[in-house]
Formats: structure tokens, C-alpha cells, sequence
């Protein structure tokens, strides 16, 4: 079985100016990599209709998920669901059960406002996706989340979002840690790595209080081939000066 893949869309004017921290991609990735889905790429982009439309077609085509984060919210550059429906070449507009969540969320002897029905509007054909924090729900069309950019929403959404998704083998890890530099051991670690395509053999150099030296990680699906990758490397450990 070949596990489903996977990309995060980060949309804002804010994580680009550097005004805000992003943290959505760290913690999809965290929550992807157990279920088997394998993240393989992360885009920022601004508040623009045409560049989230383009970027939203491209990684729709190549992946079998793709996550979003940020823009669905009540004011002006809030653009991400208009956006999300003109990728998609259908309609949007304000649906009676998004609406009802917001009633909800706010108490049925409030009126909701023009901002609380902008983050109603929907695009058609999609399916919301439940946000247990502010009641301004998310939404699915097709392989394409769209999720509020707040760390704690976002969290919430994905937390509703998750269970119901196509996953696959979950991925499995081991680390060996090196007191040499990464270039006492590119070599073997290439060889390595084409030996056993079916895993991913990363190298991390660090450097802390005593001394410095590369951490190698070994990822894949079979806990098998990532012991026999970690006992080479640890035999090649054992030969070094």
C-alpha cells in the first residue's frame, strides 16, 4: 500500500512580514507522520486571490490531502474561502448550518452581524469541519481542509478533521547519534541510503556542551528494515577512530 501524501498551504500577509510565529505546519506535521500521511510540502503565501488559487490548484493535483491554514476569518483580507471556491469553480454563500453554529457559539438572543455571516459563507459542495472553540467552522471540499489560522482553532479543527481522513502504514523512526562531523561518514551514509531506497536516512549535525556531532535519523514503515539500518550504522559507529 502506498501511503497518501500530503501539503500545507499557510496563508497570510502576517507570517510573511514576520508579525506572526507560524506553528500550524510544525503541529500537522507531528499529527500526520503516526497516521502514515506523509507531509511533503509546506507553502506560505499572502492575502492574494490569484497567487492561493494557483498555489491551491498545484498541490490539490499532486497530493492526497492538502491542509490550509488562515483567512477564513470576518474581516477584509479574509479572503481564503472565496478563494478556495474559485479553485474549485463553484459558488459561495451564507449556509444555514454554518450560520446555525455561529448562533450557537454567540447565544440565540444575540443577532448575528455581517462579520459573524462572513465566516458563514461557504463554498458549495463542502463539508464543515466542526471548531469547538469559537463555533466558526472550517471546511472540506474534495482533498482540500481549510482551517483558521489561530494555533488553538486550528488544533481544534484538525483534532475534528483527522479521524475521518484516508491514512496509511504509520511511520516509524530510530536515531543513532555520531561524535564525528557529517563528514566523516557522507560515504557510507550514501551507500546506505541507495541500499535501502525504502527508507529515509536523514543527517543532523548539533553542536552543545559536549562538542559536536551528527544525529542520524532512519524513517520508514517497516520496523525491520529500520533495525538493519541502525545496526550498519551502528557497526559503522563501532569503526570509527
Amino acid at each position: 500500500m502506498t501511503n497518501p501524501t500530503a501539503a500545507m498551504l499557510v496563508i497570510g500577509d502576517e507570517i510573511l512580514s514576520g508579525r506572526t510565529r507560524e506553528a500550524n505546519a510544525h503541529h500537522l506535521a507531528g499529527r500526520l507522520e503516526p497516521l502514515g500521511i506523509h507531509l511533503r510540502e509546506i507553502r506560505v503565501v499572502p492575502d492574494d486571490h490569484a497567487v492561493i488559487v494557483e498555489a491551491l490548484n498545484a498541490l490539490r493535483a499532486r497530493h492526497t490531502h492538502v491542509f490550509t491554514s488562515g483567512g477564513i476569518g470576518p474581516t477584509h483580507d479574509d479572503i481564503t474561502a472565496d478563494a478556495i471556491a474559485a479553485a474549485f469553480g463553484v459558488g459561495i454563500d451564507v449556509r444555514d448550518d454554518a450560520r446555525a453554529l455561529l448562533q450557537a457559539a454567540v447565544g440565540r438572543d444575540r443577532t448575528l452581524t455581517p462579520e459573524h455571516l462572513r465566516m458563514a459563507r461557504i463554498p458549495h459542495g463542502a463539508d464543515l469541519i466542526d471548531n469547538r472553540i469559537s463555533g466558526a467552522p472550517g471546511f472540506s471540499v474534495e482533498n482540500v481542509h481549510v482551517m483558521a489560522g489561530v494555533p488553538s482553532i486550528f488544533v481544534a479543527m484538525l483534532d475534528a478533521l483527522l479521524p475521518g481522513l484516508e491514512a496509511g502504514r504509520p511511520l516509524l523512526s530510530g536515531e543513532l547519534r555520531f561524535e564525528v562531523g557529517e563528514g566523516r561518514i557522507a560515504a557510507p551514509l550514501r551507500d546506505l541510503a541507495a541500499e535501502m531506497p525504502q527508507l529515509s536516512i536523514g543527517s543532523y549535525p548539533f553542536r552543545d556542551g559536549s562538542g559536536y556531532g551528527t544525529n542520524i535519523v532512519v524513517r520508514g514503515t517497516d520496523r525491520a528494515s529500520i533495525d538493519r539500518a541502525l545496526e550498519r550504522l551502528a557497526a559503522l559507529r563501532r569503526s570509527l577512530p
